[in-house]
Order: structure tokens, then C-alpha cells, then sequence
């Protein structure tokens, strides 16, 4: 089951670098705004994937996750699942304020399986984190459209250069509705 397990991998590091949320040297005057980011992203999102480059460029799968402001710090908690075909891989993620940093972990961080979160900026509704994994250097952008679109394009750096590998398009679940029925 070896690619199976590659496909974990790649899922997890393509996951992992989607939600993983961080900002580094972040002013007292930018973490209202990075905060109130943070709350846009709680709730419920679900949504497909697919690998746009590499060994399983077309392959296709779906996430769903909770997402939760967190209670100690400016920052967030998501957790659900991603699927492909038959197989599901749990995903968690967290990113608190450190100082007037951020640092987090994606699943276990890079000393486990997982991949640790080490530079970002939050800009209005957009996030750009930067990722570490030993060899294995990227970056993520989501971007919020509205309240109920999240847009995440995860790239790799290749020979000096970030190569789009992963995106996402995710929707809220129950996200703000008008009902059909009047008075």
C-alpha cells in the first residue's frame, strides 16, 4: 500500500499547507484585523480538491472541517477530514499567537508527520503562510470570497520557483441563506 500512503502524504502536506494559518510579526494594530480573518474562517466548510501537478496530478477529492477561533490566543483550530475514493485521512490543524508571532502545526508538526507553520501574513480576507518540512519548502494562499467562498492554492518550491501542486474550493455549510417563504 505504498502509494496509498504516498497519497496520504501528499494529501496531508496539500491540506496541511490549505489550512495551516500563521502571521509573523504581527503589530498590535494589524491583530484586530487578523483576528477578525480568523472568525471568518470558523464554522463549517466542505469542498473538492484536486492535485494539479506532480505523480497524481487529476486526482480528485473532497474536505470537510470544522473550524474554531481559538480560546487562548488570537487564531484558529480546524479539523475534519479529506477524502479520496474509499479512503478518508483525518486532518487537524492549529495556529495561535506566540509573542507577535504565530506558530502552529499541521497533524503532528514536522518532527512527526505532519508540517510546522513558519512565516505568514494575514491581509484583509487573504492568507499567505510559508511551510517547512525538512526538504520540502512551500506556500499556501486562501482567499475568502465573501462569507461563504474560500479559495486555497498550495505550491512547492522547485528549483527556486513555487509550483502550484494543490487547490481547493471550498464552500460554508449552512452558510448565510435568505429563505423563499414571506410573511
Amino acid at each position: 500500500m505504498q502509494e496509498g500512503s504516498s497519497m496520504s502524504r501528499l494529501l496531508t502536506a496539500g491540506v496541511a499547507l490549505g489550512l495551516a494559518l500563521s502571521a509573523a510579526g504581527v503589530a498590535p494594530a494589524r491583530a484586530d484585523s487578523d483576528e477578525a480573518f480568523f472568525r471568518k474562517v470558523s464554522g463549517q466548510w466542505s469542498g473538492p480538491g484536486e492535485i494539479v501537478a506532480g505523480k497524481y496530478k487529476g486526482t480528485k477529492f473532497v474536505c470537510n472541517f470544522a473550524g474554531n477561533q481559538s480560546r487562548k490566543s488570537v487564531g484558529v483550530a480546524l479539523e475534519g477530514s479529506c477524502r479520496v475514493g474509499l479512503f478518508s485521512q483525518p486532518m487537524r490543524a492549529e495556529v495561535v499567537r506566540a509573542g507577535s508571532s504565530y506558530r502552529g502545526a499541521f497533524q503532528d508538526g514536522a518532527a512527526g508527520k505532519g508540517l510546522d507553520i513558519v512565516s505568514g501574513d494575514v491581509s484583509g480576507n487573504r492568507m499567505i503562510v510559508g511551510l517547512d518540512r525538512k526538504q520540502l519548502k512551500g506556500a499556501m494562499i486562501a482567499r475568502l470570497d465573501g462569507d461563504d467562498q474560500l479559495a486555497v492554492t498550495i505550491s512547492v518550491t522547485v528549483a527556486s520557483q513555487l509550483v502550484p501542486v494543490i487547490g481547493m474550493s471550498l464552500k460554508r455549510e449552512g452558510g448565510s441563506r435568505q429563505s423563499a417563504l414571506t410573511d
